[in-house]
């Protein structure tokens, strides 16, 4: 990668992990402070709703915010969200009860910028690269997941909830900082202009009739929803078994989360490049699929062994940020530039979904049926995707170097 592209990757993935962080630093222990000390608080239903209303607002907005990042730029929109982020991070500060919680949460989901984050993204790199800012952005959320798992327990000890809401505030203006000063400048001419495995799509005909009706866009966009459904029905249950399996207390499940993300990590990057410059695209991407289905079927076989459970989770979190990164970069080389915003905003949609119902079934399947019906539900959808995957394998369009590529 050129400066401009190492730039341009470390910032936005800076902005992605600022503000996953604060979505995430809430998980751990906001219910059990919502029931000692929240109006309110005492009823999971709401407790559950407003961990989760991110992920509604979200659904409902980004394919707006892509749409207009593609006709208003990239920069405004993003800073506009983060903007929304701010606001509803305030709102749910000064709550007083759950429902001003749930508010808050519902409008920091409102600042729906992964779409416009993930165009920007593509915007500023060239095709043989893409993937490498796509797996820098992925592996800092994962990042952030596991830090939030060992800093939410401690910041809740020494500012409260309170102050872990006005510090996830902070860190959204720190975001919108980033926006304006570190992120390049977005090139005059596009950088990318490739042709598609497929027909092509472009502004004409119909946006959203193409990318709907779209072979590749399809499964990617089932892909991306089964990742994050399964995900959320994964931690609707994991987190219980640490507890009273695995007799390890919710305050030292960091042990567990940081290890696995860290080896994950590293090892997920060798992958990511025997991916691009090996020429083992498909081999990768259906082998990740693959593990993400094994580790459904194994996670609920460790009957309380930490060390077994830790083992599986490490090896779902390499197949999780390998297809993280995967999944945006080929979206973003299947489509014409105009589109970019709109297609990511597809496609960051049912991400969003995924994650909304995944809590939601995954609670209600564990209420009626217990964990394992869980973790077979998981290992179903799974499997359906790696079918999927097998009969219609997904091809990087053909790398083209971009002449006008400004750096």
């Amino acid at each position: 990668m050129n400066p401009a592209e190492r730039r341009a990757g470390a910032s936005l993935a800076a902005i992605f992990a600022l503000r996953m962080f604060g979505l995430f630093l809430i998980l751990p222990v906001f219910a059990e402070y919502a029931r000692n000390s929240i109006p309110g608080g005492n009823n999971t239903t709401y407790v559950g709703l407003a961990m989760g209303a991110y992920g509604f607002t979200q659904a409902f907005l980004q394919i707006p915010f892509g749409m207009a990042s593609d006709r208003y730029g990239r920069k405004p929109v993003i800073l506009f969200g983060l903007a929304l982020f701010v606001v509803g991070s305030i709102v749910a500060a000064l709550a007083t009860d759950i429902y001003a919680v749930i508010a808050g949460r519902a409008l920091q989901g409102a600042g729906a910028i992964s779409a416009a984050v993930t165009a920007l993204a593509a915007d500023l790199t060239r095709d043989q690269h893409r993937t490498k800012i796509m797996a820098m952005i992925g592996s800092s959320i994962g990042l952030v997941f596991a830090l939030s798992m060992v800093a939410a327990p401690l910041l809740l000890n020494a500012v409260g909830m309170s102050g872990i809401f006005w510090l996830i505030a902070v860190l959204a203006f720190g975001a919108m900082a980033l926006t304006v000063w570190a992120v390049p400048p977005v090139p005059t001419t596009p950088a990318l202009r490739t042709a598609s495995p497929e027909k092509g799509i472009s502004v004409d005909g119909g946006v959203f009739r193409q990318i709907l009706c779209h072979g590749s866009l399809m499964r990617l966009n089932f892909g991306i929803f089964a990742l994050h459904l399964i995900q959320m029905m994964m931690w609707v249950t994991v987190p219980t078994a640490l507890t009273t399996q695995g007799g390890l207390p919710v305050i030292e499940h960091w042990k567990i989360y940081l290890p696995a993300v860290l080896l994950a990590i590293a090892i997920m990057v060798p992958a990511i490049i025997a991916a691009e410059r090996g020429g083992r695209f498909k081999l990768v991407y259906t082998g990740a699929v693959t593990l993400l289905a094994l580790v459904q079927f194994g996670l609920h076989t460790a009957a309380g062994n930490v060390w077994l459970t830790a083992s599986w989770l490490t090896l779902f979190f390499i197949s999780f940020n390998i297809l993280e990164a995967m999944q945006p970069s080929l979206i973003s080389r299947i489509v014409s530039p105009e589109i970019k915003g709109a297609a990511l905003g597809v496609y960051n949609t049912l991400q969003s979904v995924g994650v909304f119902l995944g809590g939601v079934i995954g609670g209600w399947i564990n209420h009626r049926f217990g964990e394992t019906a869980v973790g077979w539900c998981c290992g179903a959808i799974a499997l359906a995707w790696l079918v999927l995957s097998a009969a219609y394998p997904l091809s990087p369009p053909p790398k083209k170097e971009s002449s006008n590529y400004q750096t």
